[in-house]
């Protein structure tokens, strides 16, 4: 192992941190993503969705079922993305 693969200990910090917020900035926009397409879902009444959604007893319940493992399926997929996408070698080539 070179000295230029070594990072002090506050580099090491500043870069989890930095990899942690790239990480939650892709959760968050597949989040918002799969909350997006859920109520598009609804607003465009794909195959009577938003009709069915309006005619029954508990509307915001249905909702939040269809709504909630959407957004955090897709929040999962971005995420994985990002992961595999990482710019680890990159930061190597430029030390």
């Amino acid at each position: 192992m070179s000295r230029h693969e070594e990072l002090t200990p506050e580099e090491a910090r500043a870069d989890h941190r930095s990899m942690l917020r790239f990480l939650a900035m892709n959760a968050i926009f597949g989040f918002l993503l799969g909350l997006t397409i859920a109520l598009s879902m609804i607003w465009f009444d794909f195959a009577d969705l938003g009709t069915r959604i309006a005619r029954s007893r508990n509307p915001w319940l249905v909702i939040f079922i269809l709504a909630t493992p959407l957004s955090f399926t897709f929040a999962g997929a971005v995420t994985a993305s990002a992961v595999m996408l990482m710019p680890y070698k990159r930061k190597k080539d430029l030390l």
